[in-house]
């Protein structure tokens, strides 16, 4: 097996889903600093990019937590 497959394998993995909801969650920090920022220099703008970004977190880390779940059904020990 190959380097290249192993890393197409961990990202299907639950340690690969786990970790994809931390980075995604960590990049939530960055968004919140940015929303503070506009929201103190009344920056309509960049308040409404933020809100935007963080729409998008939300629905990326719903897909993991879907995609987390399907793994644990799959999962024939503990099915």
């Amino acid at each position: 097996m190959s380097a290249l497959s192993k890393a197409k394998g961990f990202k299907k993995s639950k340690t690969g889903t786990y970790v994809s909801i931390g980075t995604t969650a960590f990049g939530a920090m960055s968004v919140i600093k940015q929303a503070r920022k506009a929201r103190t220099e009344h920056d309509t703008l960049q308040l409404v990019d933020a809100v935007v970004s963080a729409a998008a977190i939300v629905t990326g880390i719903a897909l993991l937590v879907r995609e987390l779940k399907r793994i644990g059904d799959d999962d024939v020990l503990f099915g």
